[in-house]
């Protein structure tokens, strides 16, 4: 299977695309040695998100790593913040900087289609089924897309990241109601720093599929991975961390799950 997904019973889809470790063969064999560690995956979104399923929400995540294919990356690898740097549809370093393939191994255009076809199309055509299936159910449907990265990256922002940072495409992925909605959340908590349409304003997946005026509603929420886990390897959870802030992410999904309902 490309993905992992179940089928949920409320307008509400939890998509996580950059939980993968898996690596197929054929292209582990062409990447450096700093590969294995994997430094750049959304770690244990699995583990934090895991109140979802009890919720109905339908739930899909990713199998294969970042390091194959980026599945928030559009398919044609325009980079979606123009004059910054990012890494691309497939890869070729790390956030770090360091080249993921051996010399002479990165891919070519024919590799990258293959890439698409293999892992990046299967996991959009379920997004995609999955979203029309429960707007058809509801008549409306919100697009969850949940990431996290390391609370400093200096080749993509400075200094500390917020804690939570929320992206509805500048707000044009969901209707600012649910954005207010799910953002009085978090800053009614009071405990965590916020920051709403900054560094990151969601990517593809959010800005894609987020059309409001269709009654798809998308938003992304970027988190410090420090919030819950060691950002060094091996990247270990850190359950009393992860304690202080997974009950705000229930009432922040469980604010946009009734914001979508009514």
């Amino acid at each position: 299977m490309e993905f992992r997904f179940k089928a949920g019973t409320v307008p509400m889809l939890l998509s996580m695309p950059h939980v993968g470790t898996d690596i197929p063969d054929e292209v582990a064999h062409a990447l450096a040695p700093c590969a294995r560690a994997l430094a750049d995956t959304d770690w244990h979104l699995t583990r934090l998100y895991d109140f979802a399923e009890a919720l109905g929400i339908s739930v899909l995540s990713a199998r294969w790593s970042r390091y194959v294919i980026d599945l928030n990356r559009p398919p044609e690898d325009t980079n979606l913040y123009p004059g910054m740097d990012t890494t691309g549809l497939c890869p070729v370093d790390t956030f770090g900087r360091e080249s993921l393939y051996l010399p002479g191994k990165e891919p070519g255009t024919a590799e990258v289609e293959r890439r698409l076809a293999r892992h990046w199309r299967p996991y959009h055509d379920q997004l995609r089924a999955e979203l029309d299936r429960l707007l058809a159910l509801h008549g409306r449907v919100l697009l969850w897309d949940a990431h996290s990265i390391a609370s400093t990256v200096p080749r993509f922002f400075e200094g500390r990241l917020p804690d939570l940072n929320f992206g509805t495409a500048e707000g044009k992925s969901c209707d600012p109601g649910l954005e207010q909605a799910v953002v009085d959340v978090a800053r009614a908590h009071g405990k965590f720093s916020i920051a709403v349409n900054g560094r990151f304003k969601g990517g593809y997946i959010t800005r894609h599929y987020g059309r409001p005026h269709e009654n798809v509603h998308a938003i992304q929420l970027e988190m410090c991975q420090c919030l819950y886990m060691d950002e060094a390897a091996p990247f270990a959870w850190r359950p009393e961390a992860a304690a202080g802030v997974q009950p705000l992410l229930a009432q922040m999904v469980g604010a946009a799950l009734e914001w979508v309902r009514t």
